[in-house]
């Protein structure tokens, strides 16, 4: 029997080309007129992000990218070429490997394009984010639906929505996290990227939003709930790392309002600090490649409002990005679909 063809197609969120405004202002523009992103009325997305948005924040952003940028250029780049590259060598007889970034270069549309041609009986596509969400995996998900229901002929499609409870992912977060050595720190917080609250009310059936208790419990309808399993996710972590109850806790970064999920890691941390904890650790298991919000916003943006409000010493956990744990875990997490 003839061995069958398979493409795994990677998808991180993106980056600009350099740390230019002009790059920058183009990155954001893609980003922030995506439908699934910034949800509300058409011509009120329009005028937000374009006559907006975008241009006051390019060149604040800018700044921000010129801090992260390194010789090799962006970690989220740079990191997800890594991935791409030895995960290939682990699926050498398996699977070819692509990577696409949601957002900028390498594009989902150029790598389906040289998909397209390998003439593949199977397509996997596994967006890089643990938890999902309608405004990462879900536009993710859609954009590589969008362009291959132009093709005449289609493959076999599989995509992996989500992995946060896969043991692999866990464990591999959950060893990073040790080799910090947690039990040394005054106390642990675990942030996740935010999102708009009505991000979260879409995603639950009917009033469910208002009853749910996914803080303590992954609820049965509460499976694609981001904010649900972003706790089970801090529960399975915790598990493995020991921690008692009152030595860590959760929040969520990179607000845009105060309309956005809760609580917020600033204000954990403020909170954290006047109470007396000199020592924190932070880790961030909604990202598998260090950047902007790792590096700049919690590595240095936090760590300032820390020590100012009494804090002597923030340890941000570096990200899982091309470690080869994390490269094995993807092997496994991919295994049913080769």
């Amino acid at each position: 029997m003839e061995n069958k063809k398979t493409a795994v197609l990677l998808i991180n969120l993106g980056t600009p080309d350099e740390p230019k405004v002009k790059a920058v202002r183009r990155y954001l523009s893609e980003f922030l007129n995506d439908r699934r992103v910034i949800d509300i009325p058409l011509v009120l997305q329009k005028i937000l992000v374009n006559l907006i948005i975008v241009p006051f924040r390019a060149p604040k952003s800018t700044k921000l990218y010129q801090r992260l940028w390194t010789e090799k250029g962006s970690p989220l780049l740079y990191f997800s070429e890594s991935v791409h590259a030895e995960l290939q060598k682990k699926l050498a007889s398996k699977a070819d490997v692509y990577l696409a970034m949601r957002y900028g270069n390498p594009s989902i549309g150029k790598a389906l394009s040289a998909i397209k041609k390998g003439n593949y009986d199977s397509l996997v596509v596994l967006p890089l984010f643990p938890q999902y969400a309608s405004s990462t995996n879900g536009t993710a998900i859609q954009a590589v639906i969008d362009e291959v229901r132009k093709w005449n002929t289609i493959p076999t499609i599989n995509a992996i929505s989500q992995f946060y409870d896969h043991p692999v992912f866990l464990d591999a977060f959950a060893d990073r996290i040790k080799s910090y050595q947690p039990e040394k720190f005054d106390h642990v917080i675990f942030t996740y990227h935010g999102l708009p609250n009505r991000h979260l009310e879409k995603n639950h059936p009917e009033e469910s939003i208002k009853t749910c208790n996914c803080e303590n419990v992954l609820p049965e309808f509460g499976k694609f709930c981001y904010k649900a399993a972003c706790y089970q996710t801090t529960r399975e972590l915790v598990k493995r790392l020991d921690l008692p109850a009152d030595k860590y806790s959760v929040s969520f970064q990179s607000r845009l309002s105060n309309n956005w999920m809760t609580p917020f890691t600033d204000k954990n941390l403020i909170s954290r600090a006047k109470q007396g904890s000199k020592n924190i650790l932070v880790t961030a298991p909604s990202f598998v490649s260090d950047c902007l919000e790792t590096t700049v916003e919690i590595g240095w943006e936090y760590k300032e409002l820390f020590m100012e409000n009494g804090g002597e010493n923030l340890q941000m956990v570096e990200s899982l990005n091309d470690s080869p744990q994390w490269i094995s875990a993807m092997e496994k997490i991919l295994e049913p679909y080769l």
